[in-house]
């Protein structure tokens, strides 16, 4: 399984709205259950209003597209990573998973990847 690394700083905001600049941003996630809204945005996008935040994370995303019937590829990579001690936030799409590791934990996390057999671009 190849992991490409994304190169923006990211930040996970809970939010009372979703800002409509990030509409223009190339990436961003967000969630809203009944009890929270949360967005994934580049940290330079982070809005102003924003009441919480916290920055410092890196996202590697799965290449390609995984079928729905793929079992297993996040718990994978999440127990590699959880042994070599690094904590993860994940976010999915329809194609695939991003896995958000904070920037201080990025080398460590690589380096247990590429020992556990997951190449990167």
């Amino acid at each position: 399984m190849t992991l490409e690394l994304l190169t923006t700083p990211l930040s996970v905001c809970k939010a009372a709205e979703i800002p409509a600049a990030l509409f223009r941003e190339e990436l961003f996630f967000f969630a809203k259950t009944d009890h929270e809204l949360s967005v994934v945005c580049p940290t330079s996008a982070v809005p102003q209003d924003i009441p919480a935040r916290e920055d410092g994370w890196r996202a590697m995303r799965i290449t390609g597209t995984l079928d729905f019937s793929l079992i297993g590829i996040l718990a994978g990579i999440s127990e590699v990573l959880a042994k070599a001690g690094v904590g993860i936030f994940v976010v999915s799409t329809f194609d695939t998973d991003y896995i958000l590791v904070k920037e201080a934990q990025l080398a460590k996390a690589q380096a247990a990847l590429i020992r556990a057999g997951y190449g990167f671009l």
